[in-house]
């Protein structure tokens, strides 16, 4: 069991270097912010549009089979699972649903009473049965417009946040996101807030996730070679196991932190006057000037067609 290879969340692909990997880190996070806010207020033909777009930039990009076919599969079948269950779920309307026109055509076609001035005109046969708020109904099951409409809404927001997110952090580096976020937070520093110290946490903090997931795969080793019969054990006894295993876990953790800030020490990271960290010289490209003006297309392609009414 290899939590590094089996659950590659947030790591960064080294090699090989795809075209994802060369733009500019502030581009990436512009198009990142745009996948995350575009839904919002969005009809259902943009969310299933974002979930393509992302599958098809996976694609074009040519990042290696191995390290986005694992992902991908586990989280589209996650989301197909949440599509059935939110389409086979109440809608939350508690009314009877009943048809617009009675089920009788004698009723239609009746002729008015002579106390009433007001005539009845029947409607086309094809108007009648061309909206059903009921789309499917066999015993318990039971599917509606509605309970449709908030399934595909809850399966693809939630592809479109887990999986645009991985790729920003599959094919940019730790230091490029501090970088770029560095530089998009100077006009903060008019209010004297330490842009530079929190840059520095954000780089620590994803430079912290692989060691969080080496400790958790060396605890559950040494728990698979006890042979541990959890049987005999019983409930209170596996709880007490546990609980003593997450308090190894974070006895580790903090022993980890320890020696990052001793080491960061002795190195001279004690405050940003006196050591000063260039991550990258951000400059913007033709490559990059390109992905804005995608970018702006997407957005008119959004406020053209994805605009829910």
């Amino acid at each position: 069991m290899d939590l590094l290879r089996s659950l590659p969340i947030g790591l960064y692909l080294e090699q090989p270097q795809t075209w994802l990997h060369k733009l500019d880190p502030r581009v990436k996070f512009f198009w990142l912010m745009s996948f995350l806010t575009t839904y919002v207020f969005a009809n259902n033909l943009w969310r299933v549009l974002l979930v393509v777009l992302l599958i098809l930039i996976t694609l074009i990009a040519r990042i290696p089979r191995r390290v986005w076919q694992q992902q991908m599969g586990w989280l589209l079948i996650l989301c197909f699972f949440v599509l059935a269950i939110a389409a086979i779920s109440p809608d939350g309307l508690g009314i009877k649903y009943q048809p617009r026109l009675p089920a009788s055509e004698a009723v239609l076609t009746a002729k008015p009473n002579s106390n009433t001035s007001k005539t009845v005109t029947p409607l086309p046969a094809k108007k009648q049965q061309n909206y059903s708020y009921v789309l499917f109904e066999k015993g318990a099951v039971k599917i509606t417009r509605r309970s449709l409409d908030l399934a595909i809404s809850l399966s693809t927001i939630l592809f479109t946040v887990i999986y645009s997110t991985n790729l920003y952090l599959l094919t940019t580096a730790p230091e490029e996101i501090t970088a770029g976020i560095e530089s998009l937070m100077q006009p903060l520093r008019r209010f004297k807030l330490p842009v530079t110290e929190l840059t520095l946490t954000l780089t620590l903090s994803l430079r912290f996730i692989p060691l969080v997931l080496e400790e958790v795969q060396n605890l559950i080793r040494s728990i698979m070679t006890r042979a541990i019969n959890w049987k005999k054990l019983g409930f209170k006894g596996t709880v007490k196991v546990w609980l003593l295993v997450a308090e190894r876990l974070l006895e580790n953790l903090l022993l980890r932190a320890e020696q990052m800030a001793n080491a960061m020490m002795v190195r001279g990271f004690t405050s940003p006057n006196e050591h000063q960290v260039k991550w990258h010289d951000l400059r913007l490209k033709k490559r990059d000037l390109l992905a804005i003006a995608i970018l702006i297309l997407f957005w008119g392609v959004r406020l053209a067609i994805g605009t829910e009414i």
